[in-house]
């Protein structure tokens, strides 16, 4: 099949899709009765594609424009392939590229096989979209595995995206709804394949088996307990308000007043959600956006929110609930206690009535140096007039304007007198400082006994805030480390999650850009993944990128990983019979289908190549043979 090369216009398809299914959407709001809030809501979603769109015009010839040589698109040794951007598809590059990093997930893809019936298909909208999707998807991964590009154009995929952003009961898709359509439009596929494939037992979806796990809620509603399991997918955190991912699964696995939990007579409410089954593949949505009903628009989240590349996942396990309900009541103790320690260092750390306040200990040292200065007996005014010529100078209560007003008397000043010229003294440009007056305000009077008494009084203070505020800091570092430590004991970090991608967006809520960082497991290393651009990175770039609080760059979307299902991420698969096979022996299936179309594609890329070559070879003859031919010589001047 050939490639699709898409116009200026075809590339705005997908955002005239969107603005057009929301004026459907409004239509649909009046014939059935949706709440004014709810149109406000689509109206500043419809501007945020304007805005969108708006930003696309500008931008998209200096970005998704093709270098028109070749070999600036040429696939390095075996690095990793990206994604061209189609127009504005940055969410489409993110998502897929964590997923085809996944090697279990990517074996998956590529071994799929249509139902054999697929002829007689499609049954229904679903299946008509659905497989077909499926293929290209597969076209798109064979290329991102054998393709000597530097990067590979995802449009044919993209374009069947677009049905499923033209419902009426949908607005703009965000890169969590795409992530949720595109596993649930895998999951239809695989389970036409499943229902095909099985022998009177239940079928099994892989696609359910690796991104889908189960929980139960535990809880008490107006005094009735219940407990119901539930099946999950991507888990939705809150962001706002906490530090770590931690805090933020707390805070979701525990709703209302838990402490009803426990009581046998209580007509409080409240649930707790404990994992039954957690899945291969661990997705977590962090809600960086909401809805701001004084504005009227939706606005970013961008505070700071921490996360480890290994989440130990035990305390959250129903298994381990009592131990777990037990530390978490022991912790909430200890953050009690942690609050009255805090507020009493900060009566050490911030002393004073008044709006300036400081540090008790700077304090008594003020003091101690105040009274340890050199006394002084008279008032510093006096010493600084008393310092000054005694003939003609004024009192230090009466202003020299006042007397230059008066006029001089010819009594006080005699006209006969040559050094009674200057009658006015400036006592702060023309008078010096006394020798022994201190530079810093000094006590006036105080005995050698007073000062004894009050300087071992201020010393003995000052060594007793500065004991009791470090004794305060160290007791809050202890609770911070017990906190800390108190699900490090071994029971307690026997479900490890690695971190496998961060999608992470820059940009407000209504406009922005989406990358993602992936680990590579076999290099050990952080790969930035940035539509065509594939570099490496490092663990402090992602901090930075990701972790929000400093730019508005934040992650939204971690993907975790079990640790100990090495079958996720490495070349060697177990398959299902118990053999032990290589990823290239398991993916012969699709080779007979694929290997020809990654071949075709490479060979028209080997030949723009030639091509690049000829044109340079034929421009550089051309240049060679007109350096070769004799200039005419110029004509002489006329006489």
């Amino acid at each position: 099949s050939d490639v699709i090369d898409l116009t200026g216009d075809d590339k705005d398809d997908l955002q005239r899709a969107i603005a057009l299914s929301l004026e459907e959407s409004n239509r649909a709001f009046r014939e059935t009765g949706i709440t004014d809030e709810e149109q406000a809501i689509s109206r500043v979603l419809e501007a945020s594609i304007a805005e969108n769109k708006a930003s696309l015009k500008r931008t998209h010839p200096e970005v998704w424009s093709d270098s028109p040589n070749p070999y600036d698109r040429k696939r390095q040794d075996n690095c990793p392939v990206g994604l061209k951007n189609v127009g504005n598809t940055c969410w489409f590059s993110a998502v897929i590229q964590s997923l085809f990093n996944l090697l279990e997930f990517r074996r998956l893809v590529l071994n799929f096989n249509p139902p054999a019936n697929a002829q007689d298909l499609p049954r229904n909208q679903k299946e008509h979209r659905n497989l077909p999707f499926m293929r290209e998807l597969r076209y798109l991964f064979a290329l991102l595995v054998g393709s000597k590009r530097k990067y590979v154009d995802p449009s044919r995929a993209v374009e069947i995206l677009k049905d499923a952003f033209k419902s009426n009961d949908s607005q703009q898709q965000d890169v969590s709804e795409f992530t949720h359509k595109l596993l649930d439009w895998l999951e239809d596929a695989f389970q036409i394949k499943a229902e095909e494939e099985r022998d009177g037992e239940k079928p099994k979806n892989p696609m359910v088996e690796l991104f889908y796990g189960r929980f139960l809620a535990v809880g008490v509603l107006e005094g009735k307990k219940f407990e119901n399991t539930e099946m999950f997918g991507q888990y939705p955190l809150q962001v706002n308000g906490f530090k770590d991912l931690h805090e933020c699964l707390e805070a979701a696995m525990i709703e209302g007043e838990i402490e009803s939990l426990h009581s046998e007579n209580s007509a409080k409410s409240g649930q707790e959600h404990w994992f039954t089954e957690l899945p291969p593949v661990l997705t977590f949505e962090l809600s960086r956006f909401e809805f701001n009903q004084a504005l009227g628009r939706p606005e970013k989240i961008h505070n700071k929110l921490e996360f480890p590349p290994i989440l130990y996942l035990d305390r959250y396990m129903h298994k381990n609930r009592e131990i777990t309900r037990i530390k978490r009541d022991e912790i909430k103790r200890l953050k009690e206690y942690l609050t009255v320690l805090q507020q009493r260092l900060e009566r050490y750390l911030s002393y004073g009535s008044g709006p300036k306040r400081f540090p008790l200990v700077d304090v008594l040292q003020y003091a101690l140096e105040f009274a340890s200065s050199k006394p002084v007996c008279t008032s510093p005014v006096d010493d600084l007039g008393a310092s000054a010529p005694s003939s003609g100078t004024l009192p230090p209560q009466i202003p020299p304007s006042t007397i230059e007003q008066q006029g001089p008397s010819s009594s006080d000043v005699p006209s006969t007198s040559p050094v009674q010229r200057s009658v006015i003294h400036k006592p702060f440009t023309q008078s010096r400082i006394p020798p022994d007056l201190p530079m810093h305000p000094a006590p006036r009077h105080i005995t050698e006994e007073e000062l004894s008494v009050l300087e071992g009084c201020l010393h003995r203070w000052r060594t007793e805030v500065e004991n009791d505020t470090r004794d305060l800091q160290e007791s809050i570092s202890r609770i911070h480390r017990t906190i800390e430590l108190m699900y490090s004991d071994k029971t307690m970090v026997q479900v490890p999650y690695r971190l496998h991608a961060v999608l992470v967006h820059e940009g407000q809520a209504n406009a922005g850009h989406y990358w993602a960082y992936i680990y590579d497991h076999h290099q050990n290393r952080w790969m930035k993944y940035n539509d065509i651009s594939v570099t490496k990175s490092t663990w402090e770039e992602l901090e930075r990128d990701s972790f929000g609080g400093y730019r508005n760059a934040s992650a939204y979307c971690l993907m975790y990983i079990n640790d100990k299902e090495q079958y996720l991420i490495q070349e060697t698969i177990l398959k299902a019979k118990g053999r032990l096979l290589n990823l290239a022996s398991v993916l012969i299936s699709w080779l007979s289908e694929f290997l020809d179309y990654v071949k075709e594609d490479n060979k028209r890329f080997e030949k723009e190549l030639e091509e690049w070559d000829a044109e340079l070879a034929q421009k550089a003859q051309q240049e060679k043979l007109l350096s070769q031919i004799p200039r005419a010589p110029a004509p002489s001047p006329a006489p």
